[in-house]
């Protein structure tokens, strides 16, 4: 008995193969997985249907492509490349059936659960907003490597496939349609008619056009792969991530002949699979998981959400939780404060949504509440006013008694501790934080902070809350800064020291951006408002011994408050930082800059994990990496710790001391790991 797939032959001799991985919410193409399908083609084919139509029985989706976990455990480049070849093998079967193949998609499709797709002869998909397809291998530091670029090519055209499998972006089904890379898009009810209909019209599947598939000319080849290295430089720092060249490599050398593409897909995804920064990645995607298994949906049902705070971070709140959603009410003092708030959540409906009908309903869930009324019907009321603690806790007087059972009362609060924010509540074990960063609708990362008075339902409620919204929930103890803000103050404020000693603000961007971070920390300070980053300094100053920069302060009582004021650190001309050329040589060496930068940020996470601010390392890192951006390709400031070498790091540390200042003393934490 095949505990994954069931098959069953209508009436009418089509046959209908459904995928429903045992055990599992969702369909990935795990060994086991894979071989029980490829026994289901062989029952299927015994069977001598007129057709065969594949669809999922799981409601989130097709197939989520093949198993990274198992990708984080591959014992080597041959055992890799042996497992390649099998699949292959697998799919051929599948694209050589004696009767034509559908696959009847229904919400997302990556990766392998799309090169299978591509191995049928016709393909239908819902036209609902949960379909998404895509090859997101490039995010792992490989390429797609089931097929995926021998049959992509030979469906799309090189340039349309390239461009997907180099971009590691999702389409809808719309574009998917567009694109060529299915032959319908329908309602979900019309799904299996639209299967049926592709068999019974039994049209010769789609190709490219022989103008599609000039570039794939030998002649070509090398043109074609310049002009695409130089969109990927733009987009991808190449030295960090390989991959997207590594593929353009692959392509130049065996497009056009199937069987040398499939020979080198095997090969070279499973030397790519077996790098360093492959295993990083699949190490962060890993994390992400991890993360997102910290709340579970069933615990908590929330459909309405009342945010206090009109300003940019309350109204982008707002904007988010209706964008996934919920009904929100939003409130400030007065009707005109909230104006600019509902313009910058059109702005952002329109972005996302585009389906005019699909953003219109968005605007329809945010309503304007500046009485407050929306607080006494609220599952979740999320108090997002400026960082005063009497003004939190005089609200929170008044919000508390209009609150019905089971709400969750949550502040945003970037630095205050939860403890003194809930002093004077009648039950403080029902308040939690929500510290969601700047900008909301980017950065995945929501820190649930919780004290040793909060109800551990409450905890509960509020990650199931974060993964309602689509964001990743991590359970942070309420200490000063919490853990993203305390690493990354650090890092920030090494970076103006080093501005004092005459580095220039390029060079130290440059210096950053070289160790793989995604901006530098002057223009992320500048990004962020450098009245809040001074904000957040001064509360955490006297807790963590991080002296506030005078240059810091002057700059704020001038006004200079950087990108929202048009002026920081850097010059802001139509929301990008004019940096000027550096003329001058830096008075420090570049390594410096980089290890007194992260080293700092590190050692700092190092004190996080003494203090039991997060549970383990793994929490650390998954933190700091969807909270500031942290390397990727490094694994997290913990894992880049133990790869370059716990003892040699805190050895540098020691040296940094003895060489720029106390602010480098290795934490009492390095005596623990070591």
């Amino acid at each position: 008995m095949n505990p994954h797939f069931s098959i069953d032959k209508d009436s009418n001799g089509i046959a209908w193969l459904t995928f429903d991985k045992a055990d599992s919410g969702t369909n990935v193409l795990t060994e086991e997985v894979l071989e029980a399908f490829d026994q289901s083609l062989v029952t299927v084919a015994q069977m001598h249907p007129k057709g065969l139509v594949i669809l999922s029985g799981k409601r989130n989706g097709f197939i989520a492509g093949a198993d990274v976990k198992a990708f984080a455990r591959v014992a080597g480049v041959a055992s890799a490349e042996k497992h390649i070849r099998r699949v292959h093998e697998i799919f051929h079967r599948l694209e050589a059936m004696a009767f034509p193949t559908v696959a009847a998609i229904r919400g997302f499709c990556l990766g392998g659960g799309l090169e299978l797709a591509l191995a049928c002869d016709y393909r239908v998909c819902c036209n609902d907003g949960g379909t998404r397809l895509g090859f997101p291998e490039v995010k792992l530091g490989i390429f797609p490597g089931y097929g995926g670029t021998v049959r992509a090519t030979r469906l799309l055209g090189d340039l349309k496939a390239l461009e997907l499998m180099l971009g590691g972006r999702t389409v809808s089904a719309r574009a998917a349609r567009r694109l060529g890379l299915v032959d319908l898009a329908v309602p979900q009810r019309q799904l299996r008619p639209a299967a049926l209909r592709l068999l019974d019209e039994r049209k010769s599947p789609r190709r490219a056009g022989r103008l599609a598939r000039v570039p794939a000319f030998a002649p070509l080849r090398p043109l074609v792969t310049r002009f695409m290295t130089r969109q990927v430089h733009k987009h991808v720092n190449t030295e960090h991530y390989p991959a997207p060249l590594e593929l353009l490599a692959h392509w130049q050398a065996t497009a056009g002949d199937a069987t040398d593409m499939y020979a080198s897909e095997a090969s070279n995804v499973a030397r790519l699979i077996n790098a360093t920064t492959a295993q990083n990645l699949i190490r962060v995607f890993l994390l992400q998981d991890r993360l997102k298994a910290e709340g579970n949906k069933a615990d908590f049902a929330p459909r309405h959400v009342h945010v206090v705070g009109g300003g940019v971070m309350g109204g982008d709140i707002a904007a988010w939780c209706a964008l996934k959603g919920m009904r929100v009410t939003l409130q400030d003092r007065a009707p005109e404060y909230l104006t600019r708030a509902i313009e910058r959540a059109h702005t952002l409906f329109r972005r996302k949504l585009k389906d005019r009908y699909a953003a219109q309903a968005a605007v329809d869930r945010l309503m304007p509440d500046h009485r407050g009324s929306g607080v006494r019907s609220a599952d979740v009321v999320i108090e997002a006013i400026f960082e005063d603690i009497d003004a939190k806790q005089a609200l929170y007087a008044e919000i508390e008694p209009q609150l019905k059972p089971g709400a969750v009362l949550a502040t945003n609060t970037s630095s205050i501790p939860l403890a003194t924010l809930g002093e004077k509540l009648a039950n403080p074990g029902r308040l939690v934080g929500l510290h969601f960063f700047n900008p909301v609708a980017k950065m995945p990362l929501l820190e649930i902070v919780r004290d040793t008075t909060t109800d551990a339902d409450v905890v509960t409620r509020a990650a199931a809350f974060a993964r309602h919204i689509d964001k990743l929930p991590l359970k942070v103890r309420s200490s000063p800064g919490f853990l993203v803000n305390r690493v990354l103050m650090p890092y920030l404020l090494e970076a103006v020291e080093l501005l004092d000693e005459g580095v220039p603000a390029a060079v130290v961007d440059q210096a950053a951006v070289s160790f793989g971070m995604p901006m530098g920390p002057i223009e992320l300070a500048d990004t962020v408002g450098l009245d809040i980053c001074l904000s957040v300094a001064q509360k955490m100053a006297e807790a963590l011994h991080n002296p506030v920069p005078e240059r810091l302060r002057e700059m704020v009582e001038a006004g200079e408050l950087g990108r929202k004021s048009g002026k920081g650190f850097y010059a802001w001309r139509k929301g990008k930082a004019d940096k000027p050329a550096v003329k001058t040589e830096s008075p420090i060496d570049a390594n410096d800059i980089s290890d007194r930068l992260v080293l700092r940020l590190v050692n700092e996470s190092v004190a996080c994990l003494r203090e039991r601010v997060v549970d383990d390392e793994d929490l650390l890192d998954a933190g700091v990496i969807f909270g500031t951006g942290f390397a990727p390709f490094r694994g997290g400031p913990m894992h880049y710790v133990h790869s370059r070498g716990d003892v040699a790091v805190k050895q540098r540390l020691d040296e940094l001391e003895n060489r720029f200042g106390q602010h480098f003393h290795a934490d009492a934490g390095w005596g623990a790991m070591a």
